[in-house]
């Protein structure tokens, strides 16, 4: 299978000021995410705000995309709901697109027992022709986690490549590396866990705060798998504050101001999602003000 990348970017979805996908704008964003860090994107996540887009955006988002990146980076489509012939349906026309493969959450609301996860997600990665496949367990989200037990039984499949982990759990995180099949990967879910996962032997980041700092992150990873713990701890310190500054409201509402106000248009987020408060701009303000931005606006 194709080399996913360790730094991904949940890419948020650019509209315009009617609030339609601006795809022209989208494409013009993964090509500045790849020449500031990124190994690849992920496209209709929780970031790219994929409640609100309809099938028809997704996938024309997703062939867009690929099509103009081409393969100087991994394009990775968001196709998981907690509908599972929804799920296979939407992978299946996603895989048509020329995707590099999938990131497929926990279903969320119906909250299904731990058979049912396993057989959700071996239900998608049967229904591709081998598409690699990233299942991602975010129980703040989804209200229902999913254990060591059923990512390590998941790790059995073979298109099922690894695992995105938002849970904050360091234990059930450091079991999963230790107990999955070889070659299995763990992607932190979080921005501020990066540093700390990958020390335990994780292999990357899902990251929202590389729309921003891609490079300065990617060179973090770099020192940590160099063997400089110092150097890279160190890092992760000094880029803490905007780590966790991009999450002082619901995602992706702080990050698309963020990306807006360096010259990225990307537009408002859609309903049920708003702009953030005043001072949450006060403090995304100060922060853009405090790092050096390594996103290049006119790509």
């Amino acid at each position: 299978m194709a080399e996913i990348g360790r730094l991904l970017t949940a890419m948020v979805t650019p509209f315009d000021e009617k609030g339609k996908v601006d795809y022209a704008q989208a494409k013009k964003l993964a090509h500045a995410l790849l020449d500031s860090g990124s190994d690849g994107v992920v496209l209709s996540g929780t970031t790219g705000e994929s409640p609100t887009l309809t099938t028809d955006e997704k996938m024309r988002l997703f062939g867009e995309v690929k099509e103009s990146v081409g393969d100087k980076g991994a394009v990775i489509a968001g196709t998981g709901t907690y509908n599972t012939a929804e799920s296979v349906e939407l992978s299946q026309e996603a895989e048509k697109m020329g995707v590099d493969g999938l990131l497929l959450v926990v279903p969320y609301y119906n909250k299904p027992p731990q058979e049912g996860i396993y057989r959700h997600f071996k239900a998608i990665a049967d229904s591709t022709n081998s598409l690699p496949c990233i299942v991602y367990n975010i129980m703040g989200r989804t209200g229902v986690n999913m254990t060591d037990e059923t990512t390590i039984r998941l790790s059995q499949i073979d298109n099922i490549i690894g695992t995105k982990e938002a849970s904050g759990d360091m234990n059930q995180i450091a079991r999963i590396i230790d107990g999955a099949s070889p070659g299995f990967k763990v992607w932190s879910g979080d921005d501020n866990q990066t540093f700390l996962i990958m020390s335990i032997g994780g292999y990357g980041v899902v990251s929202v705060v590389s729309h921003l700092v891609g490079n300065q992150i990617k060179h973090m990873m770099g020192l940590l798998l160099e063997g400089d713990i110092e150097g890279a701890a160190t890092e992760h310190r000094r880029l803490l504050p905007i780590f966790l500054g991009m999450f002082t409201e619901s995602n992706p509402i702080p990050v698309k101001y963020a990306v807006n106000q360096i010259g990225m248009r990307v537009g408002e987020p859609r309903l049920p999602m708003v702009p953030p408060s005043k001072e949450a701009v006060a403090h995304i303000n100060k922060l853009l003000g405090q790092y050096d931005i390594d996103l290049p606006v006119s790509a």
